[in-house]
């Protein structure tokens, strides 16, 4: 595994999607349930994606990954240039885990929320 696992919150949540972009079938079932708090997911302006935006009194539900390093690859392929990996904090059945997640600028936020 390459650096701390990935949060996710919007299309990889679909396990037939996550296996086709990272190439790893077998994904989707070692996930871990989580929750990141402070943010919200909304819509990322002029696309049909998500991305979050920070808000105190939010709490927003995930799937938290450790995908190999070509899964890896292959996943930040799919994300594009438009997100970035940044540190969070996810809460766990396990407890509190340091991971990343996938965003865009905070001015490429919108204020609609995602549909999911």
């Amino acid at each position: 595994m390459t650096g701390p696992p990935i949060f996710l919150y919007g299309t990889l949540l679909d396990a037939r999607t996550l296996a086709l972009r990272s190439g790893d079938a077998r994904l989707a079932l070692r996930g871990l349930p989580a929750v990141l708090l402070g943010h919200r997911r909304v819509r990322l302006r002029g696309t049909p994606y998500p991305t979050l935006r920070k808000d105190r009194a939010a709490a927003l539900a995930g799937e938290l990954i450790r995908p190999s390093a070509a899964a890896l690859r292959r996943l930040a392929a799919y994300e594009g240039g438009v997100y970035r990996l940044h540190p969070v904090c996810v809460l766990t059945p396990r407890g509190p885990r340091k991971a990343r997640a996938w965003c865009a600028a905070a001015w490429r936020a919108g204020a609609a929320p995602w549909p999911t």
